[in-house]
């Protein structure tokens, strides 16, 4: 898995953390998700939705919706 810096604007970063939290997500999930849904097009042919789709239909991939919230996620007593 690769990893970049995104430099966002206050306002937007702190939209996205609300959206991220509402989802139970987070922000690096909602980018992904937003990333892998654009219209890329593989050597191919198939856009990547279309190769994302076909993973997930075979049972593979990860999905965001798999996470645990940041509340759970810093939940100590449930590691006990």
């Amino acid at each position: 898995m690769k990893t970049f810096t995104v430099s966002v604007d206050d306002e937007i970063y702190r939209l996205a953390s609300m959206r991220a939290e509402e989802q139970g997500t987070s922000i690096s999930a909602l980018i992904e998700g937003f990333l892998g849904s654009m219209a890329v097009t593989a050597p191919s042919g198939e856009t990547l939705s279309e190769i994302i789709k076909s993973i997930r239909a075979q049972g593979g991939g990860i999905d965001s919706r798999d996470n645990v919230s940041r509340a759970e996620l810093h939940d100590r007593h449930a590691l006990r």
